[in-house]
């Protein structure tokens, strides 16, 4: 699909991989509308970009989401690209007395999983109007194979399947294009507690996801999630394990 002259809207977008894929995506000419909680880190990363707006709106809030689509359809009605960004994520021992394991996985599913679709339910009626529209998922390598992040994995893997059903309706009768991004860890502030450091870089996640929007691409298995996407089919025991001789044990 085509890469420029788009107008995309990206939760999650003030740092970390949603900040690096408004970056690029701003530097092909495409108008550029960024979400997240803090609008101090909001105006602090527009100030780096260019061809960029914010809005202040917090994915998993109800309220904030009916403002942000009506806002939406006000101001950006030929809006055409959504790039569902916005994540949660716990570092907990499940089997911990007391750990909130409950509440904590709450918050990963509204988060990374069941406001993903409130977004895209109530944004699909204007990506029906335009003619060269997407929606991009951005998932995680933990969709494949669960690691010590337990809940945040089972929020992913949730995601991943609806992301799949959702291309499948969707390519039936319209020509709204369903990407899914499943990045390995990556170096960014929302994965430092899990050895983010050690990942790699935001810029690379969003650098295949531009590759892949443009060969359309809808499954986009960044860097070594591949392999592991792989050992996942041909041995599902030893893809488990392989995930879980990670930094990420060393924190729990």
């Amino acid at each position: 699909m085509n890469t420029s002259n788009n107008t995309i809207l990206i939760t999650g977008g003030s740092a970390g991989i949603g900040f690096e894929i408004a970056k690029l995506l701003s530097e092909k000419g495409n108008n550029v509308i960024i979400t997240g909680r803090n609008e101090e880190r909001l105006h602090q990363a527009a100030s780096r970009l260019t061809n960029v707006k914010t809005i202040v709106s917090d994915a998993s809030k109800a309220d904030d989401v009916e403002k942000l689509v009506t806002q939406i359809k006000q101001e950006f009605p030929q809006l055409n690209i959504v790039i569902n960004n916005a994540g949660q994520a716990f570092v907990f021992d499940i089997t911990a007395e007391n750990a909130g394991g409950f509440e904590k996985a709450e918050a990963e599913m509204l988060t990374n999983y069941l406001s993903v679709i409130r977004l895209n339910e109530k944004l699909l009626p204007l990506l029906k109007t335009q003619d060269n529209a997407a929606i991009v998922n951005v998932s995680s390598i933990t969709a494949y194979v669960p690691s010590g992040l337990a809940t945040y994995s089972a929020s992913k893997a949730a995601l991943h399947s609806y992301t799949q059903a959702l291309r499948f309706a969707l390519e039936k009768d319209t020509s709204i294009k369903v990407f899914e991004l499943v990045p390995p860890l990556v170096d960014t502030e929302f994965s430092a507690p899990i050895g983010g450091k050690t990942g790699i870089s935001p810029t690379m996640v969003a650098e295949e996801l531009i590759t892949a929007l443009e060969t359309d691409n809808f499954e986009i298995r960044v860097g070594q999630t591949e392999d592991i996407y792989q050992l996942s089919l041909a041995a599902p025991a030893e893809a488990f394990k392989v995930m879980n001789q990670t930094r990420i044990q060393e924190v729990l």
